[in-house]
């Protein structure tokens, strides 16, 4: 497996709308392979393909929880409800924190890594996980969404 290196902000890559994968092959198993592992190296909880250089709808969730790694191909958020406001960051936005809302439940639908449609509900963390990496493959930033900044640990304002 191989270390990728994460594209940072201002990259054009991270707000371009990424292309659907149609191809279920070697390469999109190394790739998978490669971002969760890259993911791990730099203790995150999820990468987004666009992080790496590649404009495809292809992310990698792992929150340490029961679910464990989560390949999201093609993913859809089919529903959300309910509010939650925490803290995130983003290994493109290297020591960046903020505030932000989002769903509390989500259903997602994607592909698995062989092209085998899926759905996956979530609360909590993961919804936010979830949410986050989406967002990354549909362009959107979570800077976009932050209420507020916490700076040296603390919330600003």
């Amino acid at each position: 497996m191989a270390i990728l290196e994460i594209v940072k902000y201002p990259a054009e890559v991270l707000e371009t709308v990424c292309e659907k994968v149609t191809q279920f092959d070697r390469n999109l198993i190394r790739l998978l392979n490669d971002m969760y592992d890259t993911m791990l190296a730099a203790d995150g909880v999820g990468l987004a393909a666009p992080q790496v250089g590649i404009a495809k709808q292809i992310a990698v969730v792992d929150i340490g929880d029961k679910h464990g790694k989560i390949e999201l191909i093609n993913p859809v958020i089919l529903e959300e409800r309910g509010e939650q406001v925490g803290p995130e960051g983003c290994l493109s936005f290297p020591g960046l924190f903020g505030e932000v809302k989002r769903a509390d439940y989500v259903k997602v639908r994607a592909q698995n890594r062989r092209g085998r449609v899926f759905t996956l509900e979530a609360t909590g963390f993961l919804a936010r996980a979830l949410q986050h990496e989406i967002d990354h493959l549909n362009g959107i930033l979570f800077t976009s969404k932050v209420i507020r900044y916490y700076k040296d640990g603390e919330l600003e304002g």
